[in-house]
């Protein structure tokens, strides 16, 4: 395997995985250890990415398919503006970590409509860059479900124990369907923050110099 000097790292799981504490805990070893790391995510806070917010967070109303076309939209934009985008960031020598990318459209999209239409509704963001690593940090519905209902008032759109058992079953199908072009590892995320870390940095070391 040809080992990179600075990659691309796309973090994903259903909601409450722990994906975000994850990926900036990645970030922070990997400075530590010297590399230019510039950490992002999606949906982002473009123009594009506050509409996604806003019918998240119920301000705003949108049928699914139009929330998976703005999901193809900001994801284009992120990976492609010209000042801070991702593209731009990888040919300034940074290694990229993003909190999600294209296989959270391929689930939480799927789950509501054909994941083969999701699939090529993103395929020029997947023929522009494919992750070096997609990290998929694993959960129940059941324990995600506990974990955004602590200390919440109120819960997001796709935050309900019957959508997040269909996303979490179609994260598997888009891994296995897409597992000759992909490269994906899972870890268990019920474990403790420091052992899912620790899994995490020895995955990573398989990559970088």
């Amino acid at each position: 395997m040809t080992k990179k000097k600075n990659l691309f790292i796309a973090f994903e799981g259903i909601d409450g995985s722990g994906k975000s504490t994850q990926a900036k805990l990645l970030t922070d070893h990997l400075t530590k250890e010297g590399h230019k790391v510039c950490f992002t995510f999606e949906p982002t806070d473009s123009p594009i990415g506050v509409i996604i917010r806003n019918i998240f967070t119920h301000k705003m109303e949108a049928d699914h398919r139009t929330i998976a076309g703005l999901f193809v939209a900001d994801r284009l934009n992120h990976l492609l503006d010209k000042n801070n985008g991702v593209l731009k960031k990888l040919e300034e020598g940074y290694t990229v970590i993003t909190d999600r990318y294209y296989f959270s459209s391929y689930a939480y999209h799927g789950a509501h409509m054909s994941l083969d239409w999701v699939i090529g509704a993103n395929a020029l963001s997947a023929e522009l860059l494919r992750p070096d690593i997609n990290i998929f940090i694993d959960i129940s519905p059941e324990i995600s479900m506990k974990r955004l209902t602590r200390g919440r008032s109120s819960l997001e759109l796709f935050e309900t124990t019957e959508n997040l058992i269909k996303v979490r079953d179609k994260y598997y199908e888009a891994f296995e369907k897409l597992k000759l072009k992909e490269r994906v590892f899972i870890t268990d995320g019920n474990r403790s923050p420091d052992m899912i870390a620790a899994d995490i940095r020895n995955e990573i070391m398989l990559l970088v110099p």
